[in-house]
């Protein structure tokens, strides 16, 4: 058996680096529902009780807790965090020059001050 083996550094997108269609897009629902996942924690929240919050049934909840996001959009996704009492604030900004171009999406969570 050989000891030789590659390491390959990845993008930072795990969906990108495996070739997935919208990379960005799976990436940036996959760090909201993170988001989320972490408020109804925090929150002590039963599934039931963040499902009566939203207005969904607790089996969508469950798909979301288990990173099941194919039948949520962006925009629900920010929905709910707003439900759970977080600020959402989207900032543009001119995309940098290693990006060849393209900008890029990313979700960063501010800890409590």
């Amino acid at each position: 058996m050989s000891d030789d083996f590659k390491i390959e550094e990845g993008s930072g997108n795990v969906f990108a680096d495996l070739g997935l269609p919208n990379p960005e897009e799976r990436l940036t629902k996959a760090d909201l529902a993170m988001q989320i996942t972490e408020s109804i924690r925090a929150r002590r929240l039963t599934q039931a009780k963040a499902a009566a919050l939203f207005g969904i049934d607790q089996p969508k909840i469950s798909r979301l807790l288990h990173g099941q996001l194919s039948g949520f959009s962006t925009e629900r996704l920010i929905h709910f965090l707003t439900l759970l009492g977080q600020d959402v604030v989207i900032v543009v900004k001119p995309a940098t020059p290693h990006s060849r171009g393209q900008g890029h999406v990313s979700v960063v969570a501010q800890p409590n001050l």
